[in-house]
């Protein structure tokens, strides 16, 4: 039977995306907060943080960083890379988006690699919007990025993808709702044991699509001041054909 999200994924997760970027990403976050922060920045929030990958390069730019992440088993690989590396002064949180508690403010928030289009449910997506407002302080900036609905229609849409390194498989089939807004993504993941022979795990994995207009409305009802959209992380203006969008907001109280 499928697991949830991020379960059998979680130690294979670094290895399936080892080609990604996340020090193009981590200085990106860092430009778009010193271009429009209006004090100076020190605390910073990594919501959905996964197994740290952002959260350990925004630390080496200088933040004093706290990771928040629904998934045990995501934040069990994050403290495993502090272990490693001797790392004590990033604190891990074990919460959900749209009900985590802090012990204080932040002056920044970043949520990365579509965790929002996570939040299926547009209640979730306000509680997550109204929580990251409270814990900002006044003027505090927060970037996300979100998939655009021309990914979801074009790229995720009913199409299967294989990802692939030493030893891990990964079977990804999407099924995508045009009218509900929904993708289902079927995950079957073959991790091969010591004597060769391959063990397998499945999960079920959901995102919703917004619109840009969707995205906008909601954070000016939960007090954002919308700074910038990007269409990547050179800065363009983002576009209809983009696959990702890059919000840049003002916390404003």
């Amino acid at each position: 039977m499928p697991k949830g999200q991020y379960t059998s994924l979680a130690k294979v997760y670094d290895a399936l995306n080892e080609d990604f970027d996340y020090k193009k990403y981590a200085d990106f976050l860092s430009r778009q907060i010193r271009k429009y922060e209006k004090t100076d920045t020190s605390l910073v929030l990594d919501l959905a943080c996964g197994t740290g990958r952002i959260t350990f390069e925004l630390r080496e730019l200088g933040y004093d960083m706290t990771g928040v992440d629904f998934s045990e088993n995501m934040l069990c690989e994050a403290r495993e890379k502090c272990y490693e590396k001797n790392i004590t002064d990033i604190l891990w949180l074990c919460q959900s988006m749209q009900s985590f508690e802090l012990y204080g403010t932040v002056d920044a928030c970043v949520c990365t690699l579509d965790s929002i289009n996570y939040l299926t449910d547009k209640n979730d997506l306000e509680r997550c919007f109204l929580l990251v407002h409270n814990y900002l302080i006044p003027d505090g900036v927060f970037v996300f990025d979100i998939n655009t609905p021309f990914k979801f229609e074009n790229i995720y849409a009913d199409n299967s993808y294989i990802l692939e390194n030493d030893g891990i498989l990964c079977a990804w089939q999407n099924e995508y709702n045009a009218r509900s807004k929904m993708c289902k993504f079927y995950l079957s993941i073959f991790v091969e044991n010591e004597d060769g022979a391959y063990e397998r795990s499945d999960e079920v994995q959901k995102e919703r699509c917004y619109s840009k207009k969707q995205i906008c409305s909601m954070l000016e009802k939960c007090g954002f001041e919308i700074l910038d959209i990007n269409g990547d992380l050179d800065g363009k203006i983002a576009e209809d054909t983009d696959e990702k969008w890059y919000f840049t907001v003002r916390n404003i109280k």
